[in-house]
């Protein structure tokens, strides 16, 4: 998957997939995302400064796992992986975009990826107005660069997210907004995943030739 900084918002994508839910008593902050080492689910892949909305998988087995946007028949086609131990990135297909290279950053796997998640900020519960409503803890996550005290000091959002997790499971994605460098064929730097299922049961993670 794309580094697992994720990302920001723009108000009005934001508004159109969540709506407060301010009808539920507070309670203590709840713990943070945990992707499992095995799951499965489907939903779309929304880009939507380009109008664009592909068929979206995001599978675990083992620990790995594997994203996949689109297909040869879709104007986007990528695939993410955390594969063992290592952070991939194929781009077939993309407007615009006449290379792809398979990019690889060792180092990386899910224990890493859950430890980021620890140091993420709960924004608050929310409802997904989706068919069914889903309800969701939503956090931010991100990478600001250089590292500095709080006061006057120029820093960057280098990649932000916003992930929306079940109330009842926090090992259960229902959404995610990429914003930041991560996505930088796309004009507006944000990308989201919508999922319309998500299980807990082993998926099925394949590394392309073109990475091997």
């Amino acid at each position: 998957m794309l580094p697992p900084a994720l990302a920001g918002t723009r108000t009005g994508v934001a508004q159109a997939f969540a709506t407060t839910a301010g009808n539920r008593p507070s309670s203590p902050t709840p713990p943070p995302p945990h992707l499992p080492r095995d799951f499965r689910g489907k939903g779309e892949w929304v880009v939507r400064d380009l109008g664009i909305t592909v068929p979206f998988t995001w599978e675990g087995r083992n620990g790995d796992s594997q994203m996949i946007a689109g297909g040869p028949q879709y104007p986007i086609w990528f695939t993410n992986l955390i594969y063992h131990g290592t952070l991939y990135t194929l781009t077939y297909k993309w407007p615009g975009l006449t290379e792809h290279p398979c990019s690889k950053i060792p180092g990386f796997d899910l224990d890493q990826l859950n430890q980021a998640f620890q140091d993420a900020r709960f924004v608050g519960r929310e409802i997904l107005q989706r068919s069914p409503n889903r309800h969701v803890n939503h956090w931010r996550v991100g990478v600001v660069l250089p590292k500095q005290p709080p006061g006057k000091f120029l820093r960057f959002p280098i990649a932000l997210g916003d992930i929306y997790v079940d109330q009842d499971d926090r090992s259960t994605f229902w959404q995610v907004l990429q914003f930041g460098v991560q996505n930088l064929y796309d004009p507006e730097l944000d990308e989201w995943l919508v999922m319309d299922t998500f299980e807990q049961k082993p998926g099925t993670v394949t590394l392309p030739e073109r990475c091997s």
